[in-house]
């Protein structure tokens, strides 16, 4: 076994339907995160993307995309950004991480959305939940599932609509468009509420809005970015921005106006974004690991993603584990404890309105 490093750029047509083949033919890759077009789009905009093409004989059985830091650190594509990470490989590959990471040259790998199934996969990394909203028995089942155990949530949810349309004028969904002006005013609310939460503001990075550009126009069977928006008399109400392969859509970039905030509008599109996914043949929407209200009250299923970091023994690694493993432990704490995650919450909240009084 051996492996071949590469630009994203320099891979062949052979070997992008290779990795498309060895996606598809596990339930565990299919997330559009690993499919090779957001690699491929990624690595057009950032110089320290590669990908390993991992060879068993004249057999390609694998593929390990990733990105190349100093002193040998490795993180995931668009680290910081993705909600699926992790090689792409053969059932039967016998992949060892160690090796990997030296063919690789990599000191450390680091990851916090490790899908299931993986030989980077350790005994004693982290697990996550990340809810799911299943369709695999149809938009039918669906609902009934949502009425039995998030019944007042749905039936609330439905009247805001209702009472929106009334006060408001005329819905109207436009799922999976492709016109870049509803994809900016969706990204302009997304900057406001990290601004409002105390967030970083991902879009303040000229390259993640070009990504996101980018992905909404790639367009093909297997992948493509998926924008859609509710209009309300004419206008944006709330809206979302996310990847899809064939059966999983992603959940990457939802946003709302505020100004319509009584009538829940977050939730009324996230009903009609799933309607509208099931009859395109969507049978997954991974919301993403993260607690959030809206999660809780939308999923009927999860999946399970790891966190944590893979090493080779050397003084890289010994100083990458300096840097950010208390760190990471010390956020772990916080995130399971309700109390805890509830005054960071708030504190980030009052960080936000401060920042945005001081802005003015």
């Amino acid at each position: 076994m051996h492996v071949t490093l590469a630009l994203p750029r320099e891979l062949g047509e052979p070997e992008v339907c290779r990795w498309r083949a060895l996606q598809e033919a596990d339930t565990a890759f299919d997330n559009p995160f690993l499919s090779p077009e957001f690699t491929l789009t990624v690595g057009e905009l950032r110089d320290v993307v590669r990908v390993a093409v991992i060879h068993d004989g004249p057999e390609i059985v694998g593929f390990f995309p990733f990105e190349r830091h100093p002193l040998g650190i490795g993180k995931p594509v668009a680290a910081g950004l993705t909600d699926a990470q992790g090689l792409v490989h053969a059932k039967d590959a016998r992949i060892h991480p160690q090796w990997l990471l030296k063919q690789c040259g990599l000191a450390v790998y680091e990851f916090d959305h490790l899908v299931s199934g993986q030989p980077l996969l350790g005994a004693r990394h982290e697990r996550y939940p990340s809810p799911i909203i299943d369709l695999r028995d149809g938009w039918d089942n669906y609902t009934e599932s949502l009425r039995r155990h998030s019944g007042k949530t749905y039936k609330s949810t439905l009247a805001k609509s209702r009472k929106l349309q009334r006060e408001a004028g005329p819905l109207r969904h436009d799922y999976a468009t492709t016109e870049v002006e509803p994809l900016r005013t969706l990204l302009g609310w997304k900057t406001d509420q990290y601004r409002r939460t105390g967030r970083a503001d991902r879009f303040a990075h000229p390259w993640i809005v070009e990504l996101v550009e980018r992905l909404l126009a790639t367009q093909s069977d297997s992948f493509a970015g998926v924008l859609d928006m509710v209009y309300v008399d004419g206008s944006p109400v709330a809206g979302h921005f996310g990847l899809r392969t064939r059966t999983t859509l992603a959940g990457w970039f939802p946003a709302y106006d505020t100004r319509f905030a009584k009538y829940s509008p977050g939730l009324i599109h996230h009903l009609a974004m799933a309607e509208q996914a099931a009859k395109s043949g969507i049978e997954v929407i991974d919301m993403g690991r993260g607690q959030k209200e809206y999660k809780d009250k939308l999923k009927n299923g999860e999946l399970e993603v790891a966190e944590g970091r893979v090493a080779r023994l050397g003084p890289a690694a010994g100083v990458h584990w300096v840097m950010r493993v208390p760190v990471r432990k010390t956020r772990a704490t916080v995130m399971a404890n309700p109390l805890l995650l509830k005054t960071a919450d708030k504190t980030l909240k009052t960080y936000g309105r401060l920042r945005t009084v001081l802005q003015r």
